[in-house]
């Protein structure tokens, strides 16, 4: 009988607890938040921030306390009989301190300047180094003692893969980072410095054309008055000199012909001799590099017969990626066959050319080839 009392007992103190924890059951605290009940029943005051109680009150008097000592704090009202010890901020950690322990309140660090503070819990936190905005970023929020710097991509850059890329490669995937902003509505007024170079540009034009109005009536008055003293001469000479004149124009204008006649047949015969070409090296190796995606532009020279040995050369030699693939490629076109005239052929062969847009092809390039074709008119 008694183990069941016992075991009753038991039973009705957890009921009693998860009632009172619930809510549904409450005893009700007569004394005040700035009191405390001692063993009595009676309700004693709590001592004020920056003390500590020495002795709890009896027969309705206060309680005894006093100031914490020297490297101790209380920061809120209590009934300790201990204040709690001071914080030493941490130099070894990047720590100085801001304001001095006080008796109502602990000491106060922060971490150095180019740190901010990065909470491990609520009680524990570490100083780490400022971010810095990286390659296509900008400083949306600088560093504090408290938050770490806060960058974003620049405009008309998006963030793939923790890197700012340019819009120029936005897929689907991106396309609502790299819209363009709608145009302000209502009248844009431009910058005072911008309408400065507008009218000082418009004063300079209109300076321009009356320089040059000028310059045309002094020399048309010039040559009337040379006109008028040739016209004083005797008719008979202007006469046999127009005569002259028209006989060794017509003899002139029959040779000049015949010249330019025999030239144009040459200039054909010689073009009738040249291979299928296009423009020059250097202008074809631009156009490819800049159709041809980066990472591909390896797998392209290798295609058309660059030796590895070759693309190390030209990657040692060439501090820009570039520069390097455009050595690549000039090795290829330098084997191209060579052009009227002799040395190392400056144009590229048609047969290459097509070589070229087929090795595109193959590697999946088509809108590159696509493009090459259309600029050089390969039908």
């Amino acid at each position: 009988m008694e183990g069941i009392g016992n075991q009753g007992r038991c039973t009705f103190t957890v009921l009693l607890l998860m009632l009172m924890s619930s809510g549904v059951l409450t005893i009700e605290n007569k004394c005040k938040p700035w009191e405390y009940e001692v063993e009595d029943g009676n309700c004693c005051n709590k001592c004020h921030p920056g003390f500590k109680l020495v002795e709890k009150c009896t027969n309705n008097k206060f309680s005894i306390c006093e100031p914490c000592g020297k490297g101790e704090f209380s920061d809120q009202i209590n009934f300790s009989p201990t204040c709690r010890r001071c914080k030493t901020c941490r130099v070894a950690k990047l720590e100085h301190q801001v304001s001095a322990c006080q008796n109502d309140s602990n000491t106060k660090c922060q971490c150095n300047k180019g740190y901010y503070k990065n909470n491990i819990d609520s009680e524990t936190y570490e100083c780490l180094k400022c971010k810095t905005c990286g390659p296509n970023e900008i400083k949306i929020q600088p560093c504090t003692p408290e938050t770490n710097t806060v960058c974003d991509c620049q405009e008309n850059f998006f963030r793939e893969k923790g890197k700012c890329e340019p819009c120029s490669r936005c897929s689907l995937k991106c396309a609502q980072h790299c819209t363009t902003p709608a145009p302000p509505k209502g009248p844009v007024h431009p910058h005072p410095q911008f309408m400065n170079v507008i009218i000082g540009f418009s004063v300079l034009v209109v300076l321009l054309v009356l320089g040059i109005l000028i310059t045309f009536i002094v020399t048309k008055r010039s040559f009337n008055k040379k006109m008028l003293s040739l016209s004083s001469r005797s008719s008979v000479q202007q006469k046999e000199q127009s005569k002259d004149f028209l006989v060794s124009i017509n003899e002139t204008s029959v040779e000049t012909s015949l010249e330019e006649a025999a030239e144009t047949s040459l200039v054909e015969q010689e073009l009738s001799k040249l291979p299928d070409c296009v423009p020059m090296i250097p202008d074809l190796i631009y156009s490819v590099l800049d159709l041809v995606p980066l990472q591909q532009m390896k797998q392209l020279v290798r295609a058309l017969g660059v030796t590895d040995t070759e693309i190390e050369q030209a990657e040692m030699d060439n501090r820009y990626c570039r520069e390097a693939h455009y050595q690549m490629l000039r090795v290829w076109a330098q084997r191209a066959p060579q052009t009227v005239g002799g040395g190392k052929a400056e144009t590229v062969n048609r047969q290459v050319l097509e070589e070229l847009l087929s090795k595109l092809r193959q590697l999946h390039l088509s809108r590159a080839a696509e493009e090459l074709e259309t600029k050089y008119a390969i039908q």
